[in-house]
Protein backbone atom coordinates (compact mmCIF):
# COMPACT_ATOMS: atom_id res chain seq x y z
CA UNK A 1 0.00 0.00 0.00
CA UNK A 2 1.37 3.42 -1.07
CA UNK A 3 2.16 5.52 1.94
CA UNK A 4 -0.37 8.61 1.99
CA UNK A 5 0.89 11.87 1.68
CA UNK A 6 0.46 14.45 4.37
CA UNK A 7 -1.81 16.33 2.53
CA UNK A 8 -3.95 13.46 2.63
CA UNK A 9 -3.22 12.24 5.52
CA UNK A 10 -4.31 15.28 6.86
CA UNK A 11 -7.78 15.32 4.83
CA UNK A 12 -8.60 11.87 5.80
CA UNK A 13 -8.15 12.52 9.67
CA UNK A 14 -10.12 16.17 9.37
CA UNK A 15 -13.03 14.05 7.72
CA UNK A 16 -12.63 11.04 10.72
CA UNK A 17 -12.69 13.67 13.31
CA UNK A 18 -15.84 15.28 11.97
CA UNK A 19 -17.67 12.16 11.77
CA UNK A 20 -16.79 11.04 14.90
CA UNK A 21 -17.82 14.45 16.28
CA UNK A 22 -21.10 13.94 14.90
CA UNK A 23 -21.86 10.77 16.10
CA UNK A 24 -20.14 10.66 19.24
CA UNK A 25 -20.34 14.48 20.23
CA UNK A 26 -18.32 15.29 22.90
CA UNK A 27 -16.81 12.41 23.41
CA UNK A 28 -13.99 12.95 21.39
CA UNK A 29 -11.47 15.34 22.11
CA UNK A 30 -8.80 16.48 19.81
CA UNK A 31 -7.29 19.50 22.71
CA UNK A 32 -3.65 19.42 22.82
CA UNK A 33 -3.29 18.31 26.38
CA UNK A 34 -5.57 15.83 26.14
CA UNK A 35 -3.57 14.62 23.03
CA UNK A 36 -0.48 14.55 25.23
CA UNK A 37 -1.97 12.59 28.24
CA UNK A 38 -2.52 9.84 25.83
CA UNK A 39 1.18 9.61 24.15
CA UNK A 40 2.91 9.00 27.58
CA UNK A 41 5.61 6.53 27.76
CA UNK A 42 8.12 5.58 30.49
CA UNK A 43 10.92 4.87 27.58
CA UNK A 44 13.39 6.72 25.67
CA UNK A 45 10.75 6.66 22.84
CA UNK A 46 9.50 10.49 21.76
CA UNK A 47 6.22 10.80 22.61
CA UNK A 48 3.71 10.74 19.53
CA UNK A 49 0.33 12.52 20.05
CA UNK A 50 -2.93 11.05 18.37
CA UNK A 51 -5.10 13.42 16.64
CA UNK A 52 -7.87 13.29 18.88
CA UNK A 53 -8.81 10.69 21.59
CA UNK A 54 -12.53 9.49 21.64
CA UNK A 55 -13.83 8.48 25.44
CA UNK A 56 -15.53 5.32 24.75
CA UNK A 57 -18.05 4.39 27.74
CA UNK A 58 -19.90 1.22 25.64
CA UNK A 59 -18.64 -1.06 22.95
CA UNK A 60 -20.92 0.91 20.46
CA UNK A 61 -18.66 3.30 20.54
CA UNK A 62 -15.83 1.48 19.63
CA UNK A 63 -17.51 0.37 17.07
CA UNK A 64 -17.84 3.56 15.79
CA UNK A 65 -14.82 4.27 16.04
CA UNK A 66 -13.10 1.37 14.34
CA UNK A 67 -15.71 1.52 11.02
CA UNK A 68 -15.03 5.02 10.80
CA UNK A 69 -11.21 4.77 10.74
CA UNK A 70 -11.54 1.64 8.67
CA UNK A 71 -13.45 4.01 6.05
CA UNK A 72 -10.36 6.27 5.37
CA UNK A 73 -7.66 4.20 6.69
CA UNK A 74 -6.55 6.25 9.69
CA UNK A 75 -5.15 4.39 12.47
CA UNK A 76 -7.14 3.45 16.07
CA UNK A 77 -4.81 3.47 19.41
CA UNK A 78 -6.54 1.38 22.46
CA UNK A 79 -5.93 3.12 25.48
CA UNK A 80 -6.22 2.10 29.28
CA UNK A 81 -4.45 3.53 32.18
CA UNK A 82 -1.14 4.68 30.50
CA UNK A 83 1.00 2.16 32.66
CA UNK A 84 2.42 0.82 29.30
CA UNK A 85 6.31 0.82 28.88
CA UNK A 86 7.33 -0.03 25.59
CA UNK A 87 5.25 3.10 23.56
CA UNK A 88 2.70 0.84 23.17
CA UNK A 89 0.10 4.00 23.54
CA UNK A 90 2.18 5.94 21.27
CA UNK A 91 0.37 7.05 18.10
CA UNK A 92 2.83 6.39 15.69
CA UNK A 93 1.47 7.41 12.54
CA UNK A 94 -1.59 9.80 14.36
CA UNK A 95 -4.73 8.56 14.16
CA UNK A 96 -7.55 8.31 16.94
CA UNK A 97 -7.07 6.68 20.38
CA UNK A 98 -9.94 4.76 22.37
CA UNK A 99 -9.83 5.58 25.63
CA UNK A 100 -11.77 2.83 27.22
CA UNK A 101 -11.00 3.84 31.42
CA UNK A 102 -14.89 5.08 30.76
CA UNK A 103 -15.63 0.95 30.38
CA UNK A 104 -15.48 -0.07 34.04
CA UNK A 105 -18.14 -2.27 34.82
CA UNK A 106 -17.91 -5.48 36.36
CA UNK A 107 -20.34 -7.71 34.38
CA UNK A 108 -20.61 -10.54 35.98
CA UNK A 109 -19.03 -12.76 39.04
CA UNK A 110 -19.73 -16.51 38.76
CA UNK A 111 -18.40 -17.48 42.17
CA UNK A 112 -19.21 -20.81 41.54
CA UNK A 113 -17.36 -21.07 38.37
CA UNK A 114 -14.80 -19.05 39.97
CA UNK A 115 -14.81 -16.70 37.00
CA UNK A 116 -15.59 -13.38 35.67
CA UNK A 117 -15.99 -11.17 33.01
CA UNK A 118 -15.05 -7.57 32.80
CA UNK A 119 -15.42 -4.73 30.42
CA UNK A 120 -11.51 -3.31 29.65
CA UNK A 121 -11.62 -0.34 31.84
CA UNK A 122 -11.62 -2.25 35.24
CA UNK A 123 -8.21 -1.80 37.11
CA UNK A 124 -7.16 -4.65 38.90
CA UNK A 125 -7.51 -2.68 42.35
CA UNK A 126 -11.07 -1.94 41.55
CA UNK A 127 -12.03 -5.72 40.81
CA UNK A 128 -10.13 -7.15 43.92
CA UNK A 129 -12.45 -4.42 45.88
CA UNK A 130 -15.61 -5.66 44.33
CA UNK A 131 -14.42 -9.64 44.73
CA UNK A 132 -13.43 -8.88 48.74
CA UNK A 133 -16.38 -10.72 50.42
CA UNK A 134 -16.87 -13.67 47.77
CA UNK A 135 -13.69 -15.33 48.88
CA UNK A 136 -12.10 -15.52 45.50
CA UNK A 137 -9.36 -12.87 44.05
CA UNK A 138 -7.73 -12.22 41.14
CA UNK A 139 -4.06 -12.49 41.31
CA UNK A 140 -2.00 -11.29 38.53
CA UNK A 141 -0.64 -7.99 40.11
CA UNK A 142 1.87 -6.04 37.71
CA UNK A 143 2.55 -3.48 40.64
CA UNK A 144 0.81 -0.37 39.10
CA UNK A 145 -2.94 -0.31 38.61
CA UNK A 146 -3.15 -1.57 35.29
CA UNK A 147 -6.26 -1.72 33.66
CA UNK A 148 -7.65 -5.45 33.10
CA UNK A 149 -7.90 -4.76 29.37
CA UNK A 150 -4.41 -3.14 29.59
CA UNK A 151 -3.18 -6.21 30.99
CA UNK A 152 -4.56 -8.34 28.62
CA UNK A 153 -2.94 -6.89 25.69
CA UNK A 154 0.65 -7.01 26.99
CA UNK A 155 0.22 -10.40 28.59
CA UNK A 156 1.05 -9.11 31.56
CA UNK A 157 2.35 -10.71 34.54
CA UNK A 158 3.86 -9.32 38.29
CA UNK A 159 4.56 -10.53 41.30
CA UNK A 160 2.59 -13.76 41.79
CA UNK A 161 2.76 -15.34 38.98
CA UNK A 162 5.35 -17.93 40.14
CA UNK A 163 2.68 -19.55 41.87
CA UNK A 164 -0.47 -18.17 39.45
CA UNK A 165 0.32 -17.81 36.27
CA UNK A 166 0.66 -14.69 33.68
CA UNK A 167 -2.55 -12.57 31.71
CA UNK A 168 -2.19 -15.71 29.51
CA UNK A 169 -3.12 -18.43 32.31
CA UNK A 170 -5.53 -16.36 33.46
CA UNK A 171 -7.94 -15.12 30.68
CA UNK A 172 -10.41 -17.67 29.76
CA UNK A 173 -12.00 -15.38 26.65
CA UNK A 174 -11.77 -12.04 24.59
CA UNK A 175 -14.70 -10.03 23.15
CA UNK A 176 -12.66 -7.27 20.89
CA UNK A 177 -14.00 -5.32 17.85
CA UNK A 178 -11.59 -6.31 15.06
CA UNK A 179 -10.39 -4.33 11.77
CA UNK A 180 -13.40 -4.50 10.07
CA UNK A 181 -15.52 -3.66 12.45
CA UNK A 182 -16.99 -7.36 13.46
CA UNK A 183 -17.71 -7.92 17.05
CA UNK A 184 -15.91 -11.24 18.35
CA UNK A 185 -16.27 -13.60 21.20
CA UNK A 186 -12.61 -15.89 21.48
CA UNK A 187 -14.44 -18.77 23.49
CA UNK A 188 -17.06 -19.38 26.14
CA UNK A 189 -16.81 -19.58 29.92
CA UNK A 190 -15.68 -23.44 29.39
CA UNK A 191 -12.34 -24.08 31.33
CA UNK A 192 -10.81 -26.15 28.41
CA UNK A 193 -11.60 -26.21 24.88
CA UNK A 194 -10.76 -28.27 21.28
CA UNK A 195 -13.10 -25.79 19.23
CA UNK A 196 -11.02 -24.51 16.61
CA UNK A 197 -7.85 -22.24 16.62
CA UNK A 198 -7.07 -20.62 20.35
CA UNK A 199 -7.59 -17.25 19.29
CA UNK A 200 -7.96 -16.13 22.86
CA UNK A 201 -4.27 -17.06 23.29
CA UNK A 202 -3.78 -14.76 19.83
CA UNK A 203 -5.95 -11.64 21.37
CA UNK A 204 -3.51 -11.97 24.97
CA UNK A 205 -0.61 -10.46 24.47
CA UNK A 206 -1.63 -8.67 20.63
CA UNK A 207 -0.69 -4.81 22.29
CA UNK A 208 -3.40 -3.87 20.26
CA UNK A 209 -2.53 -4.79 16.88
CA UNK A 210 -5.33 -7.12 16.03
CA UNK A 211 -8.15 -5.15 17.40
CA UNK A 212 -9.89 -3.50 20.67
CA UNK A 213 -10.68 -5.53 23.74
CA UNK A 214 -14.38 -4.59 25.28
CA UNK A 215 -14.62 -7.37 27.68
CA UNK A 216 -12.51 -10.28 29.14
CA UNK A 217 -13.31 -13.15 31.58
CA UNK A 218 -11.14 -14.29 33.76
CA UNK A 219 -10.10 -17.36 36.15
CA UNK A 220 -10.49 -15.89 39.80
CA UNK A 221 -8.84 -17.95 42.83
CA UNK A 222 -10.08 -18.94 46.07
CA UNK A 223 -8.46 -16.24 48.52
CA UNK A 224 -5.80 -18.18 50.90
CA UNK A 225 -6.94 -18.60 54.20
CA UNK A 226 -2.88 -17.72 55.69
CA UNK A 227 -0.30 -15.28 54.53
CA UNK A 228 2.97 -14.91 55.58
CA UNK A 229 5.09 -11.97 54.01
CA UNK A 230 9.15 -11.52 54.67
CA UNK A 231 12.18 -10.32 53.51
CA UNK A 232 15.96 -12.01 53.52
CA UNK A 233 18.88 -10.04 53.46
CA UNK A 234 22.23 -11.36 51.59
CA UNK A 235 25.61 -9.93 51.20
CA UNK A 236 25.56 -9.99 47.45
CA UNK A 237 22.94 -10.73 44.76
CA UNK A 238 24.34 -14.06 43.15
CA UNK A 239 23.67 -15.58 47.04
CA UNK A 240 19.99 -14.54 46.66
CA UNK A 241 19.77 -15.76 42.88
CA UNK A 242 20.85 -18.90 44.02
CA UNK A 243 18.33 -18.98 47.02
CA UNK A 244 15.75 -18.40 44.84
CA UNK A 245 16.42 -21.52 42.24
CA UNK A 246 17.24 -23.44 45.09
CA UNK A 247 13.65 -22.52 46.26
CA UNK A 248 12.29 -23.49 43.14
CA UNK A 249 13.61 -26.56 42.50
CA UNK A 250 12.86 -27.83 46.01
CA UNK A 251 8.81 -27.21 45.07
CA UNK A 252 8.07 -24.36 47.73
CA UNK A 253 4.99 -22.80 46.69
CA UNK A 254 5.41 -19.35 46.98
CA UNK A 255 2.88 -16.90 46.03
CA UNK A 256 6.05 -14.50 45.24
CA UNK A 257 9.53 -14.08 45.64
CA UNK A 258 10.62 -10.90 44.46
CA UNK A 259 14.54 -9.41 44.22
CA UNK A 260 15.45 -5.69 45.38
CA UNK A 261 19.57 -5.23 45.14
CA UNK A 262 21.42 -2.97 47.54
CA UNK A 263 20.85 0.40 44.88
CA UNK A 264 16.55 -0.30 45.29
CA UNK A 265 16.72 -0.93 48.80
CA UNK A 266 18.63 2.28 49.76
CA UNK A 267 15.99 4.00 47.66
CA UNK A 268 13.34 2.29 49.05
CA UNK A 269 14.14 2.52 52.49
CA UNK A 270 14.25 6.26 51.86
CA UNK A 271 10.66 6.27 49.89
CA UNK A 272 8.58 4.25 51.54
CA UNK A 273 10.18 5.08 54.93
CA UNK A 274 11.70 1.38 55.63
CA UNK A 275 14.88 0.44 57.41
CA UNK A 276 15.74 -2.31 55.45
CA UNK A 277 20.19 -3.35 55.24
CA UNK A 278 21.15 -2.02 52.29
CA UNK A 279 22.27 -5.16 50.76
CA UNK A 280 20.74 -7.47 47.95
CA UNK A 281 17.21 -8.42 49.38
CA UNK A 282 14.76 -11.04 48.51
CA UNK A 283 10.69 -10.18 49.27
CA UNK A 284 8.41 -13.54 50.03
CA UNK A 285 4.97 -14.20 50.38
CA UNK A 286 3.36 -17.71 51.05
CA UNK A 287 -0.15 -18.82 50.87
CA UNK A 288 -2.25 -21.24 51.69
CA UNK A 289 -3.25 -23.24 55.28
CA UNK A 290 -1.50 -21.66 58.65
CA UNK A 291 0.75 -25.04 59.73
CA UNK A 292 1.82 -25.25 56.00
CA UNK A 293 3.04 -21.54 55.20
CA UNK A 294 4.92 -21.82 58.32
CA UNK A 295 6.72 -25.03 57.90
CA UNK A 296 7.40 -23.15 54.20
CA UNK A 297 8.97 -20.45 55.95
CA UNK A 298 11.16 -22.59 57.97
CA UNK A 299 12.03 -24.64 54.33
CA UNK A 300 13.07 -21.35 53.44
CA UNK A 301 14.90 -19.97 55.92
CA UNK A 302 17.09 -23.35 55.99
CA UNK A 303 17.66 -22.91 52.01
CA UNK A 304 18.59 -19.36 52.45
CA UNK A 305 21.11 -19.85 55.46
CA UNK A 306 22.71 -22.29 53.57
CA UNK A 307 23.44 -19.22 51.03
CA UNK A 308 24.82 -17.10 53.84
CA UNK A 309 21.52 -15.15 54.44
CA UNK A 310 20.55 -13.35 57.65
CA UNK A 311 17.68 -14.88 59.16
CA UNK A 312 14.52 -14.42 57.43
CA UNK A 313 12.08 -12.36 59.08
CA UNK A 314 8.30 -13.16 58.65
CA UNK A 315 4.58 -11.30 59.28
CA UNK A 316 1.01 -12.50 59.20
CA UNK A 317 0.05 -8.77 60.24
CA UNK A 318 -2.39 -7.13 57.48
CA UNK A 319 -0.65 -4.22 58.13
CA UNK A 320 2.96 -5.13 57.98
CA UNK A 321 2.75 -7.21 55.08
CA UNK A 322 1.00 -4.23 53.11
CA UNK A 323 3.87 -1.85 53.89
CA UNK A 324 6.23 -4.27 52.75
CA UNK A 325 4.68 -4.91 49.16
CA UNK A 326 3.57 -1.38 48.86
CA UNK A 327 7.57 -0.66 49.50
CA UNK A 328 7.97 -3.34 46.13
CA UNK A 329 5.23 -1.67 44.32
CA UNK A 330 6.70 1.81 44.55
CA UNK A 331 10.16 0.59 43.91
CA UNK A 332 9.90 3.03 40.64
CA UNK A 333 8.65 6.06 42.01
CA UNK A 334 11.32 5.43 44.79
CA UNK A 335 14.52 5.30 42.15
CA UNK A 336 12.70 8.41 40.38
CA UNK A 337 12.64 10.30 43.73
CA UNK A 338 16.81 9.32 44.41
CA UNK A 339 17.46 11.43 41.38
CA UNK A 340 14.70 13.74 41.15
CA UNK A 341 16.43 15.87 38.14
CA UNK A 342 16.92 13.00 35.74
CA UNK A 343 14.75 10.46 33.75
CA UNK A 344 14.28 6.77 33.84
CA UNK A 345 14.87 3.85 31.82
CA UNK A 346 13.45 0.48 32.46
CA UNK A 347 13.83 -2.33 30.33
CA UNK A 348 13.21 -6.14 31.56
CA UNK A 349 14.15 -10.04 30.43
CA UNK A 350 13.35 -13.33 31.30
CA UNK A 351 15.49 -16.46 31.03
CA UNK A 352 14.83 -20.17 32.25
CA UNK A 353 15.28 -20.89 36.18
CA UNK A 354 18.81 -22.41 35.93
CA UNK A 355 20.55 -18.93 33.99
CA UNK A 356 19.03 -16.52 36.59
CA UNK A 357 21.72 -15.84 38.87
CA UNK A 358 24.18 -15.61 35.51
CA UNK A 359 21.86 -12.82 33.56
CA UNK A 360 21.50 -10.96 36.37
CA UNK A 361 24.97 -11.02 38.03
CA UNK A 362 26.36 -10.28 34.52
CA UNK A 363 23.88 -7.15 34.07
CA UNK A 364 24.65 -5.92 37.30
CA UNK A 365 28.49 -5.61 35.98
CA UNK A 366 27.88 -4.33 32.71
CA UNK A 367 25.79 -1.15 34.28
CA UNK A 368 29.61 -0.99 36.19
CA UNK A 369 30.99 -1.27 33.23
CA UNK A 370 29.28 1.32 31.26
CA UNK A 371 29.38 3.72 34.31
CA UNK A 372 25.42 4.15 34.68
CA UNK A 373 23.08 4.42 37.87
CA UNK A 374 20.62 1.93 38.07
CA UNK A 375 18.81 -0.79 40.33
CA UNK A 376 17.73 -4.42 39.41
CA UNK A 377 14.68 -5.83 40.49
CA UNK A 378 12.98 -8.92 39.79
CA UNK A 379 10.03 -11.62 39.84
CA UNK A 380 12.83 -13.89 40.48
CA UNK A 381 10.49 -16.98 40.85
CA UNK A 382 10.10 -17.12 37.36
CA UNK A 383 13.38 -15.51 35.99
CA UNK A 384 11.78 -12.43 35.12
CA UNK A 385 14.15 -9.27 36.15
CA UNK A 386 13.66 -5.50 35.41
CA UNK A 387 16.24 -2.58 35.58
CA UNK A 388 16.08 1.07 36.19
CA UNK A 389 18.27 2.82 34.98
CA UNK A 390 18.46 6.49 35.67
CA UNK A 391 20.04 9.43 32.81
CA UNK A 392 20.39 12.46 32.29
CA UNK A 393 18.06 13.88 29.57
CA UNK A 394 20.75 16.28 28.53
CA UNK A 395 23.50 14.20 28.20
CA UNK A 396 23.50 12.29 24.65
CA UNK A 397 26.32 9.90 25.55
CA UNK A 398 25.20 9.04 28.42
CA UNK A 399 21.96 7.30 26.50
CA UNK A 400 23.74 6.11 23.67
CA UNK A 401 25.23 4.24 26.80
CA UNK A 402 21.75 3.10 28.48
CA UNK A 403 20.40 1.28 25.15
CA UNK A 404 23.76 0.07 24.99
CA UNK A 405 22.94 -1.59 28.18
CA UNK A 406 19.43 -2.76 27.04
CA UNK A 407 20.85 -4.28 24.33
CA UNK A 408 23.29 -6.25 26.31
CA UNK A 409 20.27 -7.70 28.47
CA UNK A 410 17.89 -8.40 25.41
CA UNK A 411 20.77 -10.41 23.50
CA UNK A 412 22.28 -12.46 26.38
CA UNK A 413 18.36 -13.41 27.37
CA UNK A 414 17.94 -14.74 23.98
CA UNK A 415 21.40 -16.60 23.85
CA UNK A 416 20.07 -18.12 27.31
CA UNK A 417 17.25 -18.73 25.41
CA UNK A 418 14.92 -17.09 26.87
CA UNK A 419 13.27 -13.57 25.92
CA UNK A 420 13.80 -10.11 25.46
CA UNK A 421 10.54 -9.11 27.62
CA UNK A 422 8.92 -10.85 30.24
CA UNK A 423 6.11 -8.64 30.71
CA UNK A 424 6.36 -5.46 29.63
CA UNK A 425 5.71 -6.39 25.67
CA UNK A 426 7.62 -5.23 22.32
CA UNK A 427 5.76 -1.93 21.15
CA UNK A 428 8.32 0.34 19.56
CA UNK A 429 11.19 -0.29 21.66
CA UNK A 430 11.81 -3.97 21.64
CA UNK A 431 10.94 -5.05 17.80
CA UNK A 432 14.81 -5.57 16.70
CA UNK A 433 15.15 -8.12 19.69
CA UNK A 434 11.91 -9.59 18.54
CA UNK A 435 13.24 -10.35 15.15
CA UNK A 436 16.29 -12.04 16.85
CA UNK A 437 14.71 -14.00 19.38
CA UNK A 438 12.13 -15.71 16.95
CA UNK A 439 13.60 -15.28 13.57
CA UNK A 440 11.21 -16.88 10.70
CA UNK A 441 8.53 -17.06 13.11
CA UNK A 442 7.49 -13.42 13.29
CA UNK A 443 6.90 -13.64 9.70
CA UNK A 444 4.15 -15.63 10.38
CA UNK A 445 2.80 -13.15 12.99
CA UNK A 446 3.08 -10.67 9.93
CA UNK A 447 0.69 -12.45 8.25
CA UNK A 448 -1.54 -12.72 10.44
CA UNK A 449 -1.47 -9.32 11.18
CA UNK A 450 -2.27 -8.46 7.31
CA UNK A 451 -5.23 -11.02 7.24
CA UNK A 452 -6.70 -9.69 10.30
CA UNK A 453 -5.88 -6.14 10.02
CA UNK A 454 -5.40 -5.54 5.96
CA UNK A 455 -5.12 -1.98 5.69
CA UNK A 456 -3.09 -1.54 9.08
CA UNK A 457 -5.32 0.57 10.87
CA UNK A 458 -4.80 -1.21 14.66
CA UNK A 459 -2.03 0.28 16.42
CA UNK A 460 0.34 0.24 13.75
CA UNK A 461 4.38 0.43 14.14
CA UNK A 462 3.69 -1.57 17.35
CA UNK A 463 5.48 -5.50 17.43
CA UNK A 464 6.89 -5.15 14.01
CA UNK A 465 6.71 -3.40 10.74
CA UNK A 466 4.52 -4.42 7.71
CA UNK A 467 6.74 -4.88 4.95
CA UNK A 468 5.72 -2.81 2.68
CA UNK A 469 3.38 -0.90 4.69
CA UNK A 470 3.55 2.87 6.37
CA UNK A 471 6.01 2.65 9.33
Amino acid sequence: MPAASSEQRSEKVSLVIDVLRQQLGEKINTGESVRSQHSHTTTSLPSQLPDAVVFADNPDDITIVVNTCAKYEVPVIPFGIGTSLEGQINAANGGISIDVSGMNKILSVNSEDMDCTVEPGVTREQLNSYLRDTGLFFPIDPGANATIGGMTATRASGTNAVRYGTMRENVISVEAVTADGKKIKTANRARKSSAGYDLTRLFVGSEGTLGVITAITLKLHSAPSSILSGTCVFDDIEAATNTVIMTIQMGIPVARIELMDAVQIRASNIYSDMDNPEKPTLFIELHGEEEDVEKQAEMFAEIAKDFGAQDPQFSSILEERNKLWKARHDAYWAMKSLKPNTDMITTDACVPLSRFSECVVKSQQDLAELNLFGAIIGHAGDGNFHTQVMINPDDDDELVRVREYASRVSKRAIEMDGTCTGEHGIGQGKQKYLDLELGDSVDIMRQIKKALDPKNIMNPGKVFQLNGQTK
